[in-house]
């Protein structure tokens, strides 16, 4: 069964060192909890989707800099979620201001080849009518 996902939901990266907590803005004016509930919009990089501590991802840039400069011992950075794409899939039945609301089984993905994922919905279980 589904979760709703809501605002402070637990969410990690497969490249991150720690998980972080989804932020839901009051604008899609629904709750679930007393929380905000989540949409698959909500993956905005710094808005939504914090950092995640450092990222291990040879993928990033900076850590591939940082482990060049440490003659190929993967040395992490300190992580900046690059999310340009909607989570998905969502929950086709359940929409919020027309768009699928965000559950549990749901991911994002990182431009630094990291996948996000719910560890902890922050919202009970959704039965379907």
């Amino acid at each position: 069964m589904a979760n709703q996902v809501c605002n402070e939901a637990t969410i990690s990266c497969t490249f991150g060192s720690a998980t972080s907590s989804l932020v839901v803005l009051p604008t899609n004016e629904v709750n679930a909890d007393s929380q905000p509930a989540a949409t698959v919009n909500d993956y905005i990089p710094l808005v939504n989707i914090m950092s995640f501590g450092e990222c291990s991802s040879e993928s990033n840039p900076e850590v591939a800099s940082a482990t060049s400069a440490a003659q190929g011992v993967l040395t992490p950075m300190p992580c900046v979620p690059v999310t340009t794409t909607p989570w998905s899939p969502g929950m086709s039945d359940i929409l919020i201001n027309s768009m699928n609301a965000l559950d549990d089984s749901s991911t994002c993905n990182c431009e630094w080849a990291g996948v996000i994922s719910v560890s902890n919905a922050g919202e009970e279980d959704v039965v379907d009518s």
